[in-house]
């Protein structure tokens, strides 16, 4: 019985730590959140709102491991760097009006990504 009790308390734990990192996203979305925080913070493209984008961020740092945060860092950083190169402005904007936009309440990934390389969007 005793056992019993632990084996569904252990399970629910497990499944509300699922949850929790469900509405996180994965450790890749969020490295690429963060490369679209570093492009919007950056202030030489185009200006988006980007609240929502800071939110998910924050929600997702929470359950993310010491080397991912860090590379969340990294890519951030790096973002901003390409941000003041003039050479890759249009690119960026693009980059920062498309595909960030999933992270900031816009569309979909998939649908952003269909509507970036000119296949019909289907909703």
């Amino acid at each position: 019985m005793r056992t019993a009790v632990i084996a569904f308390a252990a399970a629910g734990l497990f499944a509300s730590g699922s949850a929790m990192a469900a509405d996180t996203g994965t450790d890749m979305d969020f490295l690429k959140a963060s490369r679209c925080r570093g492009l919007a913070q950056a202030g030489t493209l185009t200006p988006v709102d980007a609240k929502a984008l800071d939110s998910y961020v924050k929600a997702a740092e929470r359950v993310r491991a010491g080397y991912i945060l860090e590379r969340a860092r990294n890519e951030e950083a790096r973002a901003k760097r390409e941000a003041r190169d003039k050479n890759h402005s249009a690119r960026l904007s693009a980059e920062l009006n498309g595909a960030c936009m999933a992270y900031m309440g816009g569309a979909a990934p998939t649908a952003t990504a269909s509507a970036q390389s000119g296949a019909p969007v289907q909703n």
